[in-house]
């Protein structure tokens, strides 16, 4: 009889299972196939039938509640008694997912599966589709067991909120700093204000061109691969976000490339000296480094904020979820009194089994009947609740936007002097960041408010169908059991007082139950937080380490280059620094959404593995063992627990290696963005490096002098063609003389310097010897304390120093030499010089020219300044041309001069000439 009565409160969960079951294939995204695969996964374990053997009870092997040795009914701790969950199922945490925890059973059901880890699951859980939503009231009405995956979803999104908001506000702080630099040479009468307008409206329109094409490019990936627009799949987010990633890193090469363009553009129509631009660009690049300060520093505490929403939110979720218990708790434990007094009127003979099972019946469709109500009424009305506040919510969302929008133009409008531009990028930034601050409190306080209404709603809810469930029990007792029994109403009132002095300790008990679950969930996000720091300190490292690896590979660039001034290395360094702090800002965000699709992927395991431990701690605490078969049941339980840790630890770290693996692919693209827009730079640098210092040369060597000089000579009477000639030969035999001295020094030179190195080799290498017999000494200690990885490691920092240190004496060995053969070259070139200057003075004197002529002048010996290195060689004799034409002549001066006599009729008469003469050797020139 008692099995009786008992398999009529099994067939009342059954119901609600089915109920679930029927409710779930209206769900997208469900297949036969699917559900046959979800069902293959809870297999039986040998256990139970040996459990079974040992208490004695003969049972079906399938039934879900088993009767123990004292006749009391609770599920197997191996088995998984909740109704396997569909694929895409949407609808766990809805209240008629959550009647199908009526029982005791399904309250300890989390100890059950024998694994929470299945290839098949684990494979399908990718597809799995949840539900799409864009703010958090709506996760409260959202029937998905996939809640965590919906809170993660939010978060994604706001992330890339964060970033949408510090881009734009990049672009306008540019655009904001090309107009004050404009207005000022507007101002100056530089540019007209026509011109002003154009090139502003130009960048304008570029900058607007750019965010178009991202727009496009964003669009297209939120809608490829989505089959329905209301769900979305993990695998689809994860694809997006690594798209989304694409196009954000695309989208700053061509913004940094267009700030280029549209800096060059205003310089060229400003048509400023070279000194005048290179300040302007060099102040533009200083205040964008700033600005990328100001932008880095924000998104780290919004990210960390957005986080700790996350937390905020699962907490206020799980509440919601504690108040959609308390109605079906309540129902069970009347179901089960009312069933225990219904026993005892059978014990007496005031009803017969077939009656009790009747009146049973009737009371378990009563209530499954009100309980569907209930449930519907619960999800109907947070429905349109929700629905309310989100109209307001959008209402107010406007209106703050328009308050916004109209205070960054009213601050947009004001004029700006260059002087002033730091106030404007503080104050620009200071009243966005009231703006998102403001918004953040708005959204928190509609998120706080809605759950609140949600909660009395439940509240109210609740109350009103308890009271409905008391006056079903009310009726079967004053109205029902007098006439079906010989009991009096006095008789029956006195049960229905007995019932409800029997529900209260058993509703005590629950809450108590309730609390623990609650401090067990407040520990477990204690945790989540610890590793979301950790995860935080993991990324600054890596932050860190990218920054000092990037810095000294262009540190190491510019030492290799060593002929740009200190300002052209200045405007290098910034233009980098610039550069891989936008790199390293939009690395940074793109971890932390890494993490969060990490913690989505885990997400299903890890809330098993928390309802496991939660219900093996609840039976530990409030049952505690009474014999071997107990005691060694729950020792079972608490190894089953530790291998699922292990194996979760284990997928957890694969999970995170798989996307440190793509990170790091992500950062290798990044960066050589990062060197290809760097070597653009540096290249434009040493061309304009060149261009000055061959504008400097040109008018440092007295063209003009030399033209007069020639011209002069010519028409002289007193230079004839063998004096003329004996001095270009003077000069030739003396520029051999110089040449062959300096290869002299040189090959000198280099011999020494093949000497050093073969020494400090011979150093190195007897160093190198020195600390293997060292490592060769400790190598049994280390093979014996050091696992095999940490011996890999070691090698491999040996080898990387190894040759860390091989660069770095090639690199001094190259040092010293471009040194030498600076110092010579300059030696060199101020003995041409010299040379020059003395045939040119020479000459002067020759062809008695009026006029100062030029002292030789020793030019710089500075080891930094490069030099053209120019090969000269002797003439065999002074009558060849074509030797002429290979050495270096002083602006063609002697070979002009030369062509000039040797061409004369004339040339080698001493008397003045007449003026016919005159005239016709000018024909000859």
């Amino acid at each position: 009889q008692k099995d009786d009565s008992q398999r009529l409160l099994e067939s009342f969960n059954s119901d609600e299972k089915e109920h679930a079951l029927s409710k779930s294939k209206a769900e997208p995204y469900t297949s036969k196939e699917e559900i046959l695969l979800e069902e293959s996964e809870s297999p039986l374990n040998s256990n139970i039938t040996a459990f079974a053997l040992k208490a004695k009870v003969i049972y079906p092997i399938n039934q879900k509640f088993r009767p123990l040795a004292d006749g009391s009914s609770n599920p197997s701790l191996h088995e998984n008694p909740k109704q396997a969950v569909l694929p895409n199922q949407v609808m766990e945490t809805s209240m008629s997912g959550s009647l199908g925890s009526l029982s005791q059973g399904d309250k300890e059901d989390c100890s059950s599966s024998t694994t929470i880890h299945s290839t098949t699951s684990d494979d399908r859980f990718q597809a799995r589709a949840f539900l799409k939503v864009t703010s958090f009231p709506e996760v409260l009405t959202c029937e998905s067991f996939d809640v965590k995956l919906c809170l993660c979803s939010l978060i994604l999104k706001d992330l890339a909120r964060l970033d949408t908001e510090l881009r734009k506000e990049r672009h306008v702080m540019f655009i904001q700093l090309l107009k004050i630099y404009l207005s000022d040479f507007c101002h100056k009468k530089k540019i007209s204000d026509e011109l002003f307008k154009k090139i502003l409206l130009i960048q304008e329109n570029d900058f607007e061109e750019l965010q178009k094409q991202l727009d496009s490019r964003l669009q297209n990936t939120q809608m490829s691969g989505a089959h329905n627009s209301e769900y979305e799949t993990l695998e689809d987010l994860e694809r997006k976000e690594r798209e989304y990633s694409e196009h954000i890193i695309d989208n700053m090469e061509a913004f940094w490339k267009q700030t280029d363009k549209a800096q060059q553009a205003f310089l060229d129509q400003s048509k400023c000296s070279s000194a005048k631009a290179t300040k302007i660009t060099m102040d533009l690049t200083e205040k964008m480094i700033a600005v990328e300060g100001l932008l880095s520093e924000s998104q780290d505490l919004q990210a960390m904020d957005i986080q700790e929403r996350l937390f905020n939110w699962e907490l206020m979720v799980k509440m919601i979820d504690s108040l959609k218990s308390y109605i079906p708790e309540e129902c069970k434990c009347r179901l089960n009194i009312v069933s225990n007094i219904l026993d005892h009127l059978t014990v007496k003979n005031y009803l017969s089994v077939r009656q009790k099972e009747e009146l049973l019946t009737d009371l378990h469709k009563a209530f499954w009947e009100q309980l569907a109500h209930f449930s519907n009424e619960c999800i109907q009305e947070s429905k349109d609740l929700i629905l309310k506040r989100l109209e307001c919510r959008a209402t107010k969302r406007e209106e703050f936007k328009h308050r916004q929008k109209a205070e960054q133009g009213s601050l947009l409008s004001r004029t700006f002097h260059s002087e002033d531009v730091h106030d404007f990028l503080k104050t620009y930034h200071e009243l966005l960041e009231e703006h998102r601050q403001a918004q953040w409190e708005l959204e928190e306080e509609d998120d706080c408010e809605s759950t609140e209404a949600v909660a009395d709603l439940y509240k109210e809810l609740y109350s009103k169908a308890s009271h409905a469930l008391m006056e079903l029990v009310t009726e079967l007792f004053l109205q029902t059991l007098p006439v079906v029994t010989s009991l009096c109403v006095r008789e029956c009132e006195l049960l229905k007082e007995e019932l409800q002095e029997n529900l209260i300790p058993q509703l005590e008990k629950w809450e108590t139950h309730r609390q623990r679950r609650w401090k067990l969930f407040q520990e477990q996000l204690l945790q989540e937080k610890k590793l979301w720091i950790k995860e935080y300190a993991l990324s600054a490292v890596i932050q860190k380490h990218l920054s000092e690896k990037q810095e000294k590979i262009i540190q190491g660039v510019i030492s290799r280059l060593g002929c740009l001034n200190d300002e052209s290395v200045t405007y290098i360094l910034q233009k980098h620094r610039l550069l891989l702090y936008s790199v390293l800002t939009r690395l940074h965000l793109r971890r932390v959404g890494m993490a969060v699709l990490a913690r989505m992927r885990l997400s299903r395991k890890k809330s098993l593995l928390q309802e496991l431990r939660e219900q093996h701690t609840l039976q530990k605490g409030s049952s505690p063992c009474q014999d071997e078969d107990q005691w060694q049941l729950q020792k079972a339980v608490e190894s089953h627990i530790l291998e699922e840790e292990e194996k979760l630890e284990e997928e957890a770290q694969q999970t995170h290696l798989e996307f440190h693996q793509q990170l790091v692919t992500e950062i290798q693209e990044a960066l050589q963005f990062l060197q290809q827009y760097m070597e653009q730079v540096i290249g434009r640098t040493l061309l304009q490096h060149a261009r000055q210092k061959a504008g400097k040369k040109s008018s440092d060597d007295g063209q003009d002098f030399k033209e007069r000089l020639v011209e002069a000579a010519v028409e002289s009477v007193y230079g004839t063609s063998n004096n003329i000639n004996k001095l270009v030969q003077n000069y030739y035999q003396q520029l051999g003389k110089i040449t062959e001295h300096y290869e002299g020094k040189k090959l000198q030179q280099f011999k020494s310097l093949q000497a050093e190195r073969g020494e400090r080799n011979r150093l190195r290498k007897k160093q190198e010897n020195e600390l293997a017999l060292k490592e060769k000494q400790t190598n049994g200690l280390l093979n014996v304390s050091s696992t095999v990885h940490q011996r890999m490691v070691l090698q491999q920092k040996k080898v990387l120093a190894q040759f860390e240190l091989q660069q770095q004496i090639r690199l001094e060995s190259l040092k010293q030499k471009l040194l030498g053969l600076h110092h010579l070259e300059t030696e060199l070139e101020n003995q041409l010089w010299e040379a020059e200057q003395n045939f040119v003075r020479e000459l002067a004197v020759l062809a008695r020219v009026p006029g100062a002529v030029k002292k030789p002048s020793k030019r710089s010996k500075a080891a930094g300044e490069k030099t053209k290195r120019k090969t000269f060689q002797s003439p065999e004799s002074a009558d060849k041309d074509d030797s002429h034409e290979n050495i270096e002549e002083p602006s063609g001066l002697t070979s002009g001069l030369c062509r000039e006599r040797l061409h004369s009729p004339h040339g080698g008469e001493a008397e003045p000439r007449q003026n016919s003469k005159m005239q016709k050797k000018r024909g000859n020139r």
